[in-house]
């Protein structure tokens, strides 16, 4: 008869077991820390199929060395022949999960920084002109007027002239904007400081316009400030789709390049506003406030800015488009 180790069977089931245990403690810890939903469904979306990859190898989630990285990174590329930019998000999303791991006491150490430092950025380092594109004022100018639907152009003069964040944009209600003094006041998130932004007379008037058809489209009677077709609030791809297809349209958008430099994202417009504002001279601690950035040195947590100032500022140095 033979002898049955239960202390290997043991081994055997928290193997299985073990692996989606530690990505639900994770998840529950990304929610506490405040992390998006969206933010969080990618990352665990990156996280099951690298968890998938460990298991058809029969390789352990907590033994895991810079080999085994080496290896599911080249599995990325080549047998996934994913771009430089989603090798870049799984590799996030993995380092986040072994931070938490390490947190925990459940690895000694995070094996993650290692091989991005040596392998990832040297693919960015080494691939040519891999940059966030920046397009010119008169650019941006021909890309607003030439987006014929009314939303899609609020959306874009949005993020250009405030340099907001895509997720910020997407969780506005109306009832965040004052139109009196041309401001909004936006959502609370882990990456913003300041949460008070300013728009300008262009901006107001496509603005207007947008809120004058969004009512005739708001049957679910939605409080948010950017609707879809259904009439719920617009998610993180209606927003991309709503950039990046009139980009395409004028050749400012490449979406089969793997190169950077090529694409025109939603992102690329805080990139031009904060360039923008830069070179029309706004000091740098303005442009940090606008842009709500985490702020790193001590004296910048006493050093408040006048908000008046700052307003005054920014209409005096935010690039006029002509729309």
């Amino acid at each position: 008869m033979t002898e049955i180790r239960y202390d290997t069977i043991l081994d055997n089931n928290i193997a299985i077991n073990t692996s989606g245990e530690l990505l639900d403690q994770y998840r529950a810890d990304c929610e506490i820390r405040g992390m998006s939903p969206e933010s969080l469904r990618r990352y665990i979306s990156s996280l099951k199929i690298y968890n998938k990859y460990l298991q058809e190898r029969n390789l352990d989630l907590l033994n895991v060395d810079r080999n085994i990285l080496r290896n599911f990174l080249e599995y990325l590329r080549k047998d996934r022949d994913v771009s430089l930019k989603t090798v870049e998000n799984y590799f996030t999303s993995i380092a986040g999960l072994y931070e938490f791991l390490e947190y925990e006491g459940y690895v000694d150490k995070n094996p993650v920084p290692s091989v991005r430092k040596r392998y990832i950025r040297r693919y960015k380092d080494n691939d040519d002109g891999q940059m966030r594109k920046l397009i010119s004022v008169e650019e941006m100018a021909k890309l607003i007027n030439s987006t014929l639907d009314v939303r899609d152009k609020a959306i874009i003069t949005l993020l250009a002239k405030t340099g907001i964040r895509r997720n910020e944009l997407i969780k506005l209600d109306v009832d965040d904007i004052d139109w009196l003094n041309q401001s909004i006041r936006l959502k609370p998130t882990p990456k913003r400081t300041n949460r008070t932004i300013f728009f300008d007379d262009e901006a107001a008037l496509i603005m207007h316009r947008w809120t004058r058809a969004r009512d005739t489209r708001n049957e679910k009677n939605s409080t948010a400030l950017f609707i879809n077709n259904l009439g719920g609030r617009l998610n993180r791809n209606g927003v991309y789709l709503a950039v990046t297809k009139p980009a395409e349209r004028l050749g400012l958008h490449n979406p089969s390049s793997e190169r950077m430099e090529d694409h025109f994202s939603p992102h690329c417009c805080r990139h031009w506003f904060t360039t923008h504002l830069r070179r029309a001279g706004m000091s740098r601690e303005f442009i940090q406030e606008l842009r709500g950035d985490v702020r790193r040195e001590a004296i910048d947590i006493y050093d408040h800015i006048d908000k008046k100032e700052l307003r005054e500022s920014y209409l005096a140095h935010i690039p006029q488009l002509g729309v």
